[in-house]
């Protein structure tokens, strides 16, 4: 494994397509081989620009991804796309939604796209996410785009692994007054009012800006774009959106701040995991069937026992 791992990323390195798909299952699966193959990416990242993009379901998300990658291949840049979708209850795989709504660039060479299981995160992002898009932006994809899956829960996991993040929300106070809610308004980088073609879409937007004033002053405050994806309007505004953000966080040294808060989250996750895996090692076997004898028998209480599990 050591010396597939290793081609591998050489070959993602070039940019060959077969070999980043090889990665991004490489490190979904986890395991020696993709703990090698990410130290081995790591040092040659740093290059790419991150959006997330999330919000209700329903919300067009995806079709708005889809326009979203048109404009950019037509200012020929690459781009990568992550599309977190609902882990299949047949398969445990992804639904492959989002993938057949942008067939329309499966053929192209500068796009990747790979759909995601979120395995029952309930946060809407796979675990994996993270060292997936390490792969992108090796391979040298200036764009990554990460779509999450609309749950209905706090999706605020996006604002952790985007350098911007996209909220979508639709027509209607109700969206608005959820995204609150699901503390979406703190994360937000941008909204988006799509679907803006039907009524209500104005006094949405009003509202957001009212809900952003209350927020006070602050450094950077989330434009409000109003989109009708199917048709693309408005996807050229959402990107010169991203690019003013882009503009600040550089500009005010506040891009550096942001991405190492990221690894810190993401180095805790990775110690949270680990530690997960050494207590499932230590709660079974004979030892721990022991303590636990002891404790139906009266002999001990659970904290000791476990303090006893701990101290060996």
């Amino acid at each position: 494994m050591t010396a597939d791992a290793a081609s591998l990323v050489s070959r993602a390195l070039t940019s060959d397509r077969q070999a980043i798909a090889k990665l991004i299952s490489l490190v979904e699966a986890g395991g020696d081989a993709a703990r090698e193959a990410i130290a081995l990416l790591h040092p040659e990242t740093g290059a790419a620009w991150s959006v997330g993009i999330t919000g209700a379901p329903g919300a067009g998300k995806s079709t708005l991804t889809d326009r979203m990658v048109a404009h950019i291949r037509a200012a020929d840049e690459r781009v990568g796309v992550l599309a977190v979708d609902p882990t299949s209850p047949f398969s445990g795989g992804a639904i492959l939604g989002d993938r057949v709504r942008m067939q329309g660039h499966a053929t192209d060479p500068g796009v990747f796209i790979r759909s995601m299981a979120t395995r029952g995160h309930l946060g809407g992002l796979a675990v994996a996410v993270p060292q997936a898009a390490r792969v992108l932006d090796a391979a040298g994809m200036p764009w990554i785009l990460i779509e999450t899956v609309g749950v209905g829960q706090v999706e605020v996991e996006i604002a952790a692994q985007a350098d911007t993040t996209i909220v979508v929300v639709n027509p209607g106070w109700g969206d608005a007054v959820q995204a609150a809610k699901a503390g979406l308004m703190e994360v937000a980088d941008i909204f988006v009012v799509n679907k803006a073609d039907r009524s209500g879409s104005a006094e949405t937007a009003s509202d957001l800006e009212a809900m952003l004033s209350l927020a006070g002053a602050q450094s950077w405050r989330p434009p409000v774009v109003l989109t009708v994806a199917t048709e693309g309007a408005g996807v050229e505004e959402l990107l010169e959106s991203v690019a003013l953000h882009r503009e600040h966080l550089v500009g005010t040294g506040l891009l550096a701040g942001r991405r190492t808060e990221r690894l810190r989250d993401e180095m805790r996750t990775i110690v949270a995991e680990r530690l997960s895996e050494q207590a499932a090692a230590l709660s079974g076997g004979e030892r721990f069937e022991e303590l636990l004898r002891r404790v139906g028998d009266r002999e001990c209480d659970p904290f000791t026992a476990v303090d006893e599990l701990l101290a060996q």
